[in-house]
Order: C-alpha cells, then sequence, then structure tokens
C-alpha cells in the first residue's frame, strides 16, 4: 500500500505539479528515502485523494506530478466514540488505536472518575488522529470533539439513531442487542474511564435512550475498550 500524506491544499488536476515539502517533505526525502519515479498519495483529510509520482527529491522537499485523483465516499454508518479521558499517554493511545479502527468522531468525556485532565485543549488529540490517519492510510480523519462533561455526553446520545454504553453490570450481549439490527445512520459508543462509570451517569444515560451492554468477560483498559467495541459494532452492523 502506498504511502500517505494529508495536505490542505490537494491537488487534483491530472499532470499538476506539487512540492511536499515542510515536516511531511523531509520525512519523505530523508526518512523514507523515497527516490524519482515512486508512487504515493496525498489527500485532504476530507475524502478526497490524489495519486502521486516522485518527478524530484530536495533536501527537505519532494516534487510530485497528479497521475490520478478520486473522492472516498463516508461511510454510511457514521460511529462516534464518547472516551473517558484516561491519564497520560493513554488518552494518545485511545485516540490512535479509535482512529486506526475507522471511527469518525472522539468526543473525550470528563467522567466523574476520570483520573486524567484534558488542561491545554484538544490540539495534541487532533494532531493524533491526524498521524494514525496517515499511518492507517484514512482519507477521512476523524473529528476530534471539544470536551465534554456529563450532561454534553447526553446531548451527543440523544442525538444518535443508536447509543450504547458498555459496563461491567450489563446482562445484555452485544451481540443479542444488534441482532437482527436494520441499517443504521448514526452509533454512538461510550467507553467509561479506568474506575468506572459511576451508577449516575449510567442512569443518566440510560434515561436518555442508551442501550448498556456487555463487551464479554474480560474488563479492558479505558484506553483500549474502544477498539474492541468499534470492531465488535462495525462487525455486528456489517460496516465491516
Amino acid at each position: 500500500m502506498l504511502t500517505l500524506f494529508h495536505v490542505a491544499d490537494l491537488p487534483t488536476q491530472v499532470g499538476a505539479q506539487y512540492t511536499l515539502s515542510g515536516d511531511d517533505g523531509h520525512h519523505a526525502a530523508r526518512v523514507l528515502r523515497m527516490a524519482m519515479g515512486e508512487e504515493l498519495m496525498l489527500s485532504d483529510g476530507h475524502g478526497a485523494w490524489s495519486k502521486m509520482r516522485v518527478v524530484e527529491v530536495g533536501k527537505k522537499s519532494i516534487d510530485l506530478i497528479v497521475l490520478e485523483s478520486g473522492f472516498q465516499d463516508a461511510s454510511a454508518t457514521t460511529i462516534t466514540v464518547i472516551q473517558a479521558v484516561t491519564k497520560g499517554e493513554r488518552s494518545k493511545e485511545a485516540i490512535e488505536l479509535l482512529t486506526e479502527a475507522g471511527v469518525d468522531r472522539i468526543v473525550p468525556w470528563q467522567a466523574a472518575r476520570s483520573i486524567g485532565k484534558v488542561d491545554k485543549g484538544i490540539e495534541k488529540m487532533q494532531i493524533t488522529a491526524g498521524q494514525a490517519s496517515k499511518q492507517s492510510r484514512r482519507f477521512w480523519v476523524p473529528e476530534v470533539s471539544d470536551v465534554v462533561d456529563t450532561q454534553g455526553a447526553i446531548a451527543v446520545i440523544t442525538s444518535a439513531d443508536l447509543a450504547i454504553v458498555f459496563h461491567e453490570s450489563a446482562t445484555t450481549k452485544l451481540s443479542d442487542l444488534l441482532l437482527g439490527s436494520e441499517p443504521i445512520a448514526s452509533v454512538v459508543i461510550v467507553i467509561g474511564p479506568e474506575g468506572g462509570i459511576t451508577d449516575e451517569e449510567l442512569a443518566s444515560m440510560s434515561g436518555a435512550g442508551a442501550k448498556i451492554a456487555l463487551l464479554g468477560r474480560p474488563i479492558l483498559r479505558s484506553a483500549h475498550a474502544g477498539i474492541a467495541a468499534v470492531a465488535a459494532v462495525s462487525t455486528a452492523l456489517r460496516i465491516w
């Protein structure tokens, strides 16, 4: 599979030339050591893409020419994950895994039992999502929303066709919950913090229409549970 870079000024006309510079240009020229004649992909992160060929390699940039371009339609079912904020590097890990799993939107949630906090905005999370999108060859970079409290999380839940909160107290398996489901346009998945979702949070989300489901017997780390949940939901809804 061809290496992918995201650029804001995506060239799409066949035969047009483009210079990939900055950090990406340096990475392509000096780290990947791309040579003349090699091919790569560019995308604007919103579905549009162009296949490129290297025509010149500089010290910190590469010159490219457009071979073909196109557009990848968004998925018919959008997946939003409300991810409880975790401590330190776990938050970055959660963003990476959710991006690689193919989610469309990530909503950081400052839950009652969240150990970590997002004190300096979500810019680092957005950068992480962009980097993980390149690694996983995504033409759509997921949106990372502002951090929400529980009321904000409930607002996201009520806007979805289906919302699922994964909790160890659930008696309903995900496979039973989604058995025979009709096509669904939007799904929200809620992943709690390491300390667990409180009874009050669970009751509020259930009252807002969320379904409570069990994600197997093992209890996963908060940062790891999201990718397992997305995989299970994507399979059950035939997205995968």
